[in-house]
């Protein structure tokens, strides 16, 4: 994910009237250059790429959403409240998540309203939704 990429990527208001940029699809393998932003987005969409890990994110105070479906993520970032503290929904369906261990890593984004874990591999570990 270069500073190039993120310049020419559409910016666009979405029907809730936020500002999203639409990263989808582009065989992104890592998570990188989001200062380039300049906190201007309130949703991120890096859907149908390649990415691995939920990491390295500038403090982005305005970002609200994460769409980060069909990737490859196993693995979240130890304190994403530090990087993006007003984080409400945070979509990671059909990754790879196994272990509960990296669920508790997002107890510290404490205004997380909606998380979607359809279909990654922890959803198959009992009492996975009492956790």
């Amino acid at each position: 994910l270069t500073a190039e990429l993120i310049s020419a990527s559409r910016i666009f208001l979405n029907p809730t009237l936020e500002r999203e940029i639409d990263l989808r699809g582009r065989r992104i393998p890592v998570i990188e250059n989001l200062g380039a932003l300049r906190d201007q987005i309130d949703v991120l969409d890096v859907t149908d790429n390649e990415i691995e890990r939920l990491e390295n994110f500038p403090k982005l105070l305005r970002l609200k959403w994460i769409l980060a479906s069909n990737n490859r993520i196993s693995r979240l970032h130890d304190n994403l409240f530090g990087s993006l503290p007003n984080l409400r929904v945070l979509v990671l369906a059909n990754n790879r998540i196994s272990m509960l261990s990296e669920i508790d890593k997002l107890a510290c984004l404490k205004h997380l309203e909606v998380l979607n874990l359809e279909d990654n591999p922890v959803q198959k570990r009992e009492h996975y939704r009492l956790y």
